[in-house]
């Protein structure tokens, strides 16, 4: 398997997006905005295609939409806590101006099923680069504001009254999560990335680890997911995104019995 150049590029990828993935997702699971991975991806998918339709590469469109959406729900902050039609009818409408701009786009139809369910196959060694560069800007950028972030999130009235910008705090962190969305959606699609970067933070604050070593789980979770299941792909010859879907699904199942027989 590993003789083939395009295979070493996939099991590079799946490296660098698991890297990010574990510590953005246990903080977005910590603070209970999950929903974040999910809506940035629907963003990003019409900012890929809109980009795909004007030539241009689909990660950097995929970038900026996500990054756009992620200033946007930052900036609205509590205002949009307990509004699921207004957070659906967004999603929708970004679904809908992407269904558009694929509608036109005629000249790359396989560039257009790769951004709604991955084709972690088909990167190539250039675009190796640009995922190393993200995975780094993620994790600078999330060890800067790591820990205000932790505070703020177990504890959210003392870190305001202490003087933390909680605005300023959640628009970089969605900023951080949109980066890291673009990069996992060249794994999984846009309609899948919520399970690389949730199922296996999940699971990992699901057991009860400590901060440092439950992100270092959830990682690691992620990076086996993703493994194994491009292991699973080349065996079945069935999607890898199936497979790391039915991988999370299954570690955060598992989890949850493993912590339901201990009591706690």
């Amino acid at each position: 398997m590993l003789d083939y150049e395009f295979m070493r590029t996939a099991f590079l990828a799946a490296f660098l997006a698991a890297l990010v993935c574990g510590p953005v997702g246990w903080f977005l699971v910590l603070r209970g905005q999950s929903f974040a991975s999910h809506a940035l991806s629907h963003v990003g998918f019409a900012g890929a295609a809109a980009a795909l339709l004007l030539g241009q590469p689909a990660l950097l469109g995929l970038g900026f939409g996500a990054v756009g959406g992620g200033v946007a729900i930052g900036l609205v902050g509590d205002r949009l806590v307990g509004r699921d039609v207004t957070i659906g009818l967004v999603l929708s409408v970004a679904m809908g101006f992407g269904a558009l701009c694929l509608h036109f786009l005629t000249h790359s139809a396989s560039s257009a099923t790769a951004l709604l369910f991955g084709d972690i196959l088909g990167i190539g060694p250039s675009m190796l680069g640009w995922l190393g560069a993200l995975s780094a800007s993620c994790l600078v950028a999330l060890a800067f504001v790591a820990r205000p972030l932790l505070f703020a999130s177990l504890q959210p009235e003392q870190a305001e009254a202490r003087g933390v910008n909680m605005r300023l705090l959640d628009i970089l962190f969605l900023m951080i999560v949109a980066v890291a969305t673009a990069q996992c959606a060249q794994i999984t699609g846009v309609l899948l990335v919520f399970t690389l970067m949730i199922a296996p933070a999940a699971a990992s604050l699901r057991m009860g680890f400590s901060p440092l070593l439950g992100m270092g789980v959830a990682t690691l979770l992620a990076l086996l997911e993703a493994w194994l299941g491009l292991v699973l792909a080349w065996y079945t010859n069935c999607p890898t995104a199936f497979w790391i879907a039915a991988l999370g699904g299954s570690v955060f199942i598992a989890a949850s019995l493993f912590c339901r027989l201990r009591g706690s």
